[in-house]
């Protein structure tokens, strides 16, 4: 009785994997472009998002720091949502609106790129962390959904997942991280350690 759940939420998740087309193509290529430039020049690749997308960006830094699949030598990565000692400090001192431009004022420099996930676009923490990358003149890009929300008007090089529906969102974000990990460990394992 519960396997037509099953199978409608497996139709949806198809529906959205079918509709990528040349647009996520094109802003794939440059999304993963910047993330290995960044790399390529010393920089590091900062991952935020709040709740589920949190965990997907926790998940995405761990695949460059550690490995994807192959031997390679550790990535420069890291994710801002991980640490609950600055996140509750910051968000007590100033509000939660602050706990990612806080720290983008705080780590970020010239050759890092600063990398979003969020389903809506539209968290006021995520648009302040934009607004301090665009000041800083630190690059970014960004995983979306819900066409785009106001994020997508902050940052220029995004792919936003054809769906209003937060589960296919989130699952298209997760496939295209580890697509994006996929791409960067080969480029990186080129290198001798």
């Amino acid at each position: 009785m519960f396997d037509q759940v099953l199978k409608d939420n497996i139709c949806s998740h198809i529906s959205v994997f079918s509709n990528v087309n040349d647009t996520i193509y094109n802003a794939f290529n440059c999304v993963v472009n910047h993330c290995v430039q960044c790399l390529e020049k010393g920089g590091s690749i900062y991952f935020c998002g709040n709740g589920g997308s949190a965990s997907d960006a926790a998940h995405a830094a761990a695949e460059l720091v550690g490995r994807f699949e192959l031997e390679r030598k550790g990535l420069k990565a890291c994710c801002l949502s991980i640490d609950p000692v600055l996140l509750t400090a910051v968000a007590n001192d100033y509000t939660f609106d602050s706990i990612f431009s806080r720290q983008i004022e705080a780590r970020c420099q010239e050759h890092d790129l600063v990398f979003f996930l969020s389903t809506s676009g539209n968290s006021l923490n995520l648009l302040n962390a934009a607004e301090v990358c665009n000041r800083l003149g630190i690059n970014t890009v960004a995983l979306l959904g819900k066409g785009g929300g106001e994020l997508s008007n902050l940052i220029v090089n995004n792919i936003i997942v054809p769906s209003n529906n937060t589960a296919r969102i989130q699952e298209m974000h997760i496939f295209l991280l580890h697509t994006i990990c996929e791409i960067i460990e080969k480029e990186f394992c080129r290198e001798e350690y």
